[in-house]
């Protein structure tokens, strides 16, 4: 663990991660490498705003990819928030799941041993459709997501 890292969760064993894959869900305000995607969080209240997600349809983050010559996804994040908002906007890394996966597989896309999935926040009006989650409702579907972690403490 790095200096500024604050696990909040593990899942040994995690199902969706090839056998023996770890998931450490770490608030940081420090971008780890390498950055697999990255996420923009963007809060008005107890809401957050969401998007589909590219490949099951399931609800979740805004998402970019990150390409191999932005080691920490700090471009990505830029311009995913600049997507989202229609403007440059200053983001801020809040954490990260850490994929610890000693043995890839063939359905596992991302690098090994370890590969981060970066939250980043950013304050504005989105400006592309999307859908505002209350987080306090009782069937809050973003609770089963990996980030979920990072940001309950501040909505419970």
């Amino acid at each position: 663990m790095a200096a500024g890292e604050t696990i909040v969760d593990v899942v040994s064993d995690a199902p969706w991660l090839p056998a023996g894959g770890r998931a450490e869900t770490v608030r940081s305000r420090i971008a780890p490498i390498p950055a697999g995607l990255v996420r923009l969080l963007v809060l008005d209240g107890k809401r957050i705003y969401c998007q589909p997600r590219s490949d099951s349809g399931k609800i979740d983050l805004p998402t970019g990819s990150v390409s191999v010559d932005d080691p920490d996804g700090s471009r990505a994040a830029a311009a995913l928030a600049q997507r989202v908002f229609g403007e440059p906007v200053h983001v801020t890394p809040i954490g990260f799941v850490r994929n610890i996966v000693p043995t890839g597989a063939d359905d596992y896309l991302w690098p090994t041993p370890v590969a981060h999935f970066t939250v980043w926040t950013a304050a504005g009006e989105p400006c592309i459709p999307g859908t505002w989650i209350d987080t306090s409702l009782a069937d809050n579907p973003l609770e089963s997501r990996h980030w979920w972690p990072l940001i309950d403490e501040r909505h419970h």
